[in-house]
């Protein structure tokens, strides 16, 4: 301890004195209006380059010598202390405080560099990559996962985007992407705060791992064999295991294309929050907007701007060349029912597009009828592009009929790489080769996929479910193949004003209703005694089970404006038997109780 204390006595001068010149130094470069360059201890020994130059070098070894003795000195002071929770600082010698100063000069470092190598890479930041890293921490909960996304925002839910976003009464929804369920509570669209992740740069050196997203970078190549990715900035990272999540791009109609800029430049392809924020902007400036698809995104958007023609008077039209509304998906007699109950918000137009032109500062939509309509703006919502741009480089196979990446029933591409969402066609052991375009897929598909990257083998066999509101009054959701081209068997109710998207919503607690339908288990249902009365009106259809077969077989099922009661559907498609009566199969989602 004597010889401790000798040390240190000698070397404190000396400390203080290189300390000294540290701080002069500091303050003639901010004198001369220049910052000092600071770079990390293990760099300054370097001579003139590190910054620091020989009297920098003598002050490290001079420090460090200091810190050795002085450490020496304190940790035998804590061990033979008679009271160990008093701080040991307080025990040195006056004449000898510690070298505060030279924190100033090492206490930045070089700047921060990305990891060059991630044990689990998940390419794209949607729901699917999130609910695969969520997976892959649940096994494996060291795990390492880097998330690339060319957005830049951390990973969120897109249905709120088309649904419960446009219904709120905060002005700077689109600054706080914060919303109200219809069950009144609120929630943000992303999954995870930012306090959630780690930094990208710090996940190599993470003790306990985590998830962490690089934002803005986009994967523009891969190297199947070399187990590594170039970004847009060519910045090389290499994996272990790899997940393709790129989900899809938003199709435009050929005659808008060819149309020119200033149509383009008026219509929105609507996927992002960005496009969010520029339809609500545009919808608050023009005085009219026409979408065009009456599929789930067109419907949801034409009832949401709507909603806010009642209060604007803004001009809200919607075309598409089908019969009625969801014309690919709901049964003639129920797409035309819907199309009455939605004309009362705005204004429905069935035809194709033959042309489009800008004249007169408006956009004129030419109808093959003939028709011509007139507005300022366009939202085109007439389906998804699986992004399938790193298959070529990949050598990954793109299945010809559904598109995407093809895949088996583990999700793999190759022994080390799967795909997730919108971007998988993959192999329902249940229902054939498909490709799913839905939230919950994105959910589902993710999470088997993140299970089986770390090493569950497990076949896709769970159904996932998607829904749609039009409004807080009128809801569907469905599971399997729904295809209009398919034989239909529909069973229908007297709705009650608990059969609305709002009552499904504050009995299940969440607006995002697959997050409990998932996660529920399908068990033996029970028919409900109560008989199924004689319904006065036929055209009514306020609630009911719609059955889409497959050589006689139920391949797929709509409950309209029944909630909750999605894993009997499930279970009904996963037994896969042929059923003599549908309607005693309907009574076992109780459609017929109040």
């Amino acid at each position: 301890m004597l010889k401790c204390r000798a040390v240190w006595r000698k070397l404190a001068p000396l400390a203080r004195s290189a300390s000294t010149q540290c701080r002069h130094n500091v303050k003639t470069a901010l004198n001369n209006g220049r910052r000092q360059a600071f770079v990390p201890a293990t760099h300054m020994s370097t001579g003139p380059a590190g910054g620091g130059g020989s009297e920098n070098t003598l002050y490290v070894v001079l420090v460090g010598a200091a810190c050795l003795g002085g450490g020496a000195y304190v940790s035998n002071l804590f061990i033979t202390s008679k009271a160990p929770t008093e701080p040991a600082v307080t025990s040195l010698p006056e004449s000898a405080p510690a070298p505060e100063p030279g924190k100033t000069c090492i206490e930045l470092s070089a700047p921060l560099t990305l990891p060059s190598h991630a044990p689990y890479l998940l390419i794209g930041g949607g729901t699917a990559s999130f609910a695969a890293a969520r997976s892959i921490r649940a096994r494996d909960p060291g795990a390492k996962v880097l998330i690339v996304t060319d957005e830049p925002n951390l990973p969120y839910m897109r249905p709120p985007l088309s649904k419960e976003l446009w219904f709120s009464d905060d002005p700077s929804v689109t600054e706080t992407l914060r919303f109200k369920q219809w069950n009144g509570k609120e929630r943000s669209i992303y999954f995870q705060p930012s306090s959630f992740y780690v930094k990208p740069e710090e996940l190599t050196s993470a003790e306990n791992g985590g998830v962490a997203v690089l934002t803005g970078k986009k994967v523009i190549q891969m190297d199947v064999r070399g187990n590594k990715v170039k970004l847009d900035d060519d910045t090389e990272i290499s994996y272990d295991k790899c997940l393709i999540g790129t989900g899809g791009v938003p199709r435009n109609l050929q005659v808008i294309e060819k149309a020119g800029d200033e149509v383009m430049n008026r219509t929105t392809l609507f996927r992002k929050i960005e496009d969010f924020k520029s339809l609500d902007n545009v919808s608050r400036n023009v005085k009219s907007i026409t979408i065009i698809g009456g599929g789930f995104l067109g419907s949801e958007l034409a009832c949401a701007l709507g909603r806010r023609s009642s209060e604007t008077g803004l001009e809200v039209i919607q075309m598409f060349p089908e019969k009625g509304n969801m014309g690919k998906v709901l049964p003639e007699y129920l797409s035309n029912w819907t199309t009455e109950k939605v004309k009362k918000g705005y204004c429905v137009i069935t035809a194709l597009v033959k042309s489009v032109a800008f004249k007169e500062d408006k956009l004129e939509i030419l109808l093959k009828d003939g028709r011509q309509v007139k507005t300022d703006h366009i939202v085109a919502a007439v389906g998804l592009e699986p992004n399938v741009d790193l298959a070529k480089s990949a050598g990954l196979e793109v299945d010809s009929d559904f598109g995407g990446y093809r895949v088996n029933a583990e999700l793999q591409a190759r022994s080390n790489i799967w795909v997730a969402g919108d971007a998988a066609c993959f192999y329902d052991i249940r229902l054939g080769r498909r490709r799913v375009e839905h939230h919950d897929h994105a959910v589902v598909s993710g999470r088997l996929a993140g299970e089986n990257m770390t090493g569950a083998n497990k076949p896709y066999w769970h159904q996932s479910m998607f829904w749609s509101d039009l409004g807080p009054d009128v809801g569907y959701e469905a599971i399997g193949i729904v295809d209009s081209s398919l034989p239909t068997v529909g069973v229908f109710a007297k709705a009650t004003s608990k059969d609305t998207p709002k009552a499904a919503t504050e009995q299940s607690g969440t607006g995002i209703r697959s997050e409990s339908e998932t996660e529920a288990t399908a068990v033996t249902p029970v028919a409900s005694s109560t008989p199924a009365p004689v319904m006065e009106h036929k055209d009514e259809y306020g609630k009911g089970v719609i059955f889409y077969l497959r050589d006689k077989v139920v391949v797929g099922i709509i409950l309209w404006n029944v909630f909750n009661r999605m894993p009997i559907a499930r279970k009904i498609i996963k037994d896969g038997e042929e059923h003599a009566d549908l309607n005693e199969v309907a009574k076992l989602f109780n459609i017929h109780e109040d």
